[in-house]
């Protein structure tokens, strides 16, 4: 019986119509399918894979590109990915597309797989009788029970929910109460929503290489479109339930149509201009997936069905699967013009639909043996102990305490070196970051030009979290015999915090002996003398006046 089934596998394997391209079970991924996507980052016609991985026990978060099976690239996400897409947000050449990932209540855009820009969804209206409560407590006017009490009344009854602050408020014990009132009542409440789902709109044409917009849903029940150059909100349209999945087809500036399944279990139609669902097909269970075939929607439930809906809501087919629905997708191979859905099943089968009709089932199993991989079981080709190696170990066997001792030295040595420049560094203020809380600065710079005129800019940026800086002096020392500014001291403007101001100036060289010096700059607080941050800037030997 185990010889027939055995037979049967490997003659549908071998009959299959799918070639097997890259496999590999020790990568190591968690994620979900909505943190997956395809794209040709590079613009070399060679497709790779973008995952937004979710680590162990929420701790390192990557953004992982595979090229086949190999990791290309990796970068840290400081959150908890969502969902992540690749969309073109430009015209210019060559026409590689940017990577966006949905992480709590930001959408982080990479461009060359480096860090772009960062949205952050709008702050929700808060509670104002929560406001009033809390305002209360500001005052001393009621104690943390009863805060307590007037905090639990409002959740239990009013429609706006609690902010993050109150809901924390509502989880601590008796005796940390009254701790967490005092640090916390003298600053505003603020209610954030996080992204749920994320899809991409093609912008004002349908070609592949199209620019496309940024479809958001959020949990306030929300769906945003964003411009993709200045990341603006263009639309929004409100919900009856929280999105689960987007489905999106049209163009913004002629006409479009979103498809949202929420969790209510239904699916609803926003069109353009239409804040409200226009609309409403009800589920026979929770969501699973949805996909868009032409003009009609196909939704997999968690009740292990496939149904399908015409784009008013009229139910065409349902088909029932063998095995609970995981994800689902859509293969749309344009050469042909054929369109199929794509379900993967719990089973580790993968079913292929057209309309109603089952076309195709790739298995994905590739071996059912729990335990670590066969390779593991095979013996590496060690070679032998050299004359060399042997003599080694013996002398490291031998003077083991020794070795220990004068590496403990050096250790400590090095470390005692790295404490003495960093207390030194702070005490001076010669780092380019500042290192009190009050002032998070950060300044870099950079020169341009062959001389004997030198462009130099300097690049200024306050670091916290919404404290703008004011009231800053920029200062340049510099040998007076070797140059010249025509500004050597001025006022920084208010620098807004996340924000990179450039400012400029010109040095002269004065001399023509081909030799350099540093300028130090010091950002400094008026009225003090102590500056915040202090750069050197090793300036160039000046070509343009050598040569004359």
């Amino acid at each position: 019986m185990a010889a027939t089934s055995s037979s049967s596998s490997e003659s549908n394997e071998a009959n299959s119509k799918w070639l097997d391209a890259h496999y590999d079970p020790m990568a190591n991924v968690y994620t979900f399918s909505s943190c997956i996507a395809l794209a040709d980052l590079h613009g070399d016609g060679e497709y790779k894979l973008v995952v937004g991985d979710l680590g162990m026990a929420g701790h390192t978060m990557r953004l992982k590109v595979y090229r086949g099976t190999g990791l290309a690239s990796e970068s840290t996400l400081l959150d908890l990915p969502s969902a992540v897409s690749t969309f073109l947000m430009d015209q210019n050449e060559p026409r590689t597309p940017a990577v966006a990932v949905a992480s709590g209540p930001f959408v982080y855009v990479y461009k060359n797989l480096r860090p772009y820009f960062k949205f952050t969804l709008p702050p929700l209206d808060a509670n104002p009788l929560e406001q009033d409560v809390w305002e209360q407590a500001k005052e001393d006017m009621i104690d943390p029970l009863t805060l307590k009490e007037m905090l639990e009344g409002i959740r239990e009854k009013a429609e706006i929910p609690l902010s993050v602050r109150s809901l924390r408020f509502l989880a601590q014990d008796v005796p940390e109460m009254e701790n967490f009132v005092n640090l916390h009542k003298g600053q505003p409440i603020k209610r954030q929503t996080v992204i749920t789902c994320m899809s991409t709109l093609k912008k004002n044409m349908a070609d592949e290489d199209a620019v496309s917009c940024l479809v958001i849903g959020t949990e306030s029940a929300d769906v945003l479109i964003l411009d993709p150059e200045a990341f603006t909100i263009l639309a929004k349209m409100t919900l009856p339930s929280v999105p689960a999945f987007l489905d999106v087809m049209g163009q913004f500036d002629v006409e479009y149509r979103v498809t949202v399944a929420c969790r209510d279990g239904s699916i609803y139609i926003l069109r353009r201009e239409s804040k409200r669902p226009k609309y409403c097909i009800e589920l026979s269970a929770q969501p699973v997936g949805l996909v868009r075939v032409h003009k009609n929607i196909v939704a997999g439930c968690s009740d292990e069905t496939l149904q399908g809906y015409t784009q008013k809501g009229k139910k065409l087919w349902t088909v029932y699967l063998p095995a609970p629905l995981m994800t689902m997708s859509l293969l749309d191979q344009k050469s042909r013009g054929f369109q199929a859905v794509m379900v993967g099943l719990a089973n580790q089968v993968v079913h292929m639909y057209r309309d109603k009709n089952l076309v195709d089932v790739i298995r994905t199993q590739k071996d059912t043996s729990l335990g670590p991989p066969v390779a593991q079981s095979i013996r590496l080709s060690v070679p032998k102990k050299t004359r060399l190696y042997v003599d080694q170990t013996l002398r490291e066997r031998e003077n083991a305490v020794a070795m220990h001792r004068v590496f403990q030295m050096d250790l400590y040595r090095l470390r005692l070196m790295a404490a003495r420049a960093y207390v030194k560094a702070l005490e001076s203020s010669l780092a380019p970051i500042t290192s009190t809380r009050q002032e998070p600065l950060k300044m870099n710079a950079v020169v341009q030009g062959i001389g004997p005129t030198f462009k130099l800019t300097l690049h200024i940026q306050n670091t916290s979290a919404g404290r703008p800086s004011i009231n800053l002096l920029v200062s340049f020392l510099y040998d007076q015999s070797l140059y010249a500014m025509k500004r050597a001291f001025f006022k920084a403007p208010m620098l807004v915090p996340g924000l990179n101001y450039p400012i400029e100036t010109f040095v002269e060289c004065l001399s023509d002996k081909g030799i350099s010096d540093v300028i130090k700059v010091f950002v400094l607080r008026e009225g003090q003398s102590m500056p915040l941050l202090t750069a050197h800037i090793n300036m160039p030997v000046s070509e343009g006046l050598a040569a004359a």
